[in-house]
């Protein structure tokens, strides 16, 4: 019986205020703040959470306002072959698989790019493949929004592996890989 008076005496200090207490809505008016507004401003330098992209070579291949000559990370196996796949989601459709500029949307009637063998683009910075593939570049639109920073690095650095290729001989591949690649000839 105890503690039904206990627990009637502390009900009894709950009241239907502190349920529907006052609460203020986006954008109304408050006497509280001297100008007047609810909202408050987001304090100088905020960053919102997972995207601080403080490493300008990372996220930019930049430099300052010079385009970065080398990766941010080293190349990998794994980084050619996760390059390899989004370059084929992504760019072989209008790049084509080897890069020659004749994918499915060129041969529809699309504009062709750019042959990535071509010796601009050979001698160009990463930092340049980077940047188009950000920011777009004729009527290539941005990957931006489409391709994370750590990806477009993968498709950059396959790129690369394509514009070797196309200089290749036979000499080149290993003694012990020799033969792998003359089944495929």
């Amino acid at each position: 019986m105890l503690y039904f008076w206990v627990a009637l005496v502390l009900c009894c200090g709950c009241r239907r205020g502190m349920f529907d207490h006052s609460k203020y809505r986006p954008l109304e008016e408050s006497t509280f703040f001297a100008d007047g507004s609810v909202s408050r401003p987001i304090p100088a330098n905020t960053v919102a959470r997972g995207y601080l992209d403080a490493d300008d070579h990372f996220y930019r291949g930049r430099k300052g306002t010079n385009l970065v000559e080398t990766f941010p990370f080293p190349i990998s196996r794994e980084t050619l072959e996760r390059g390899r796949e989004r370059y084929d989601i992504y760019c072989s459709i209008c790049h084509g698989a080897t890069g020659k500029g004749n994918g499915m949307i060129v041969q529809r009637g699309f504009p062709p790019p750019p042959d990535f063998h071509i010796p601009r683009l050979q001698e160009a910075p990463v930092g340049h493949l980077f940047d188009v593939i950000t920011h777009g570049y004729g009527v290539m639109y941005s990957y931006a929004s489409r391709v994370e920073p750590a990806d477009r690095w993968a498709i950059v650095a396959y790129i690369r592996a394509l514009q070797l290729s196309e200089k290749g001989t036979i000499n080149a591949v290993p003694p012990a890989d020799r033969a792998q690649v003359e089944q495929i000839r």
